[in-house]
């Protein structure tokens, strides 16, 4: 089992890579997909029972690497932060708990008799 990392070196592994995913390159999510298909000629032969339709066609939506770099230094920096918060000690609260509000009384009267 590894050893416990301390909070510093938690936050600076944190840091680094929010720096690295300040330097990523340009952004594009997608994919390439086959197709294929009927036209709207209704003599066409890809009408016809049994005869190949139109096709393959490429679609292709661009997916560059940086995209996947992106995907995976999130998922490290979601994973880091979530241990920076166990070890970070919480908060007080600011106000003491005699100087927080009370809730104020309802200002409804009650029915007549």
């Amino acid at each position: 089992m590894p050893s416990p990392k301390s909070l510093e070196s938690l936050e600076q592994q944190r840091a680094d890579i929010a720096k690295q995913i300040a330097a990523l390159g340009d952004l594009r999510g997608g994919s390439i997909t086959s197709t294929t298909g009927r036209c709207g000629k209704p003599n066409c032969h890809c009408h016809q029972p049994k005869d190949p339709r139109h096709g393959p066609n490429l679609r292709l939506t661009y997916k560059v690497d940086e995209f996947r770099r992106l995907q995976s230094l999130h998922k490290e920096f979601v994973e880091v932060n979530a241990q920076v918060c166990q070890l970070r000690p919480p908060e007080p609260d600011a106000m003491a708990p005699e100087e927080k509000k009370r809730p104020k009384p309802s200002k409804r009267r009650s029915p007549a008799k």
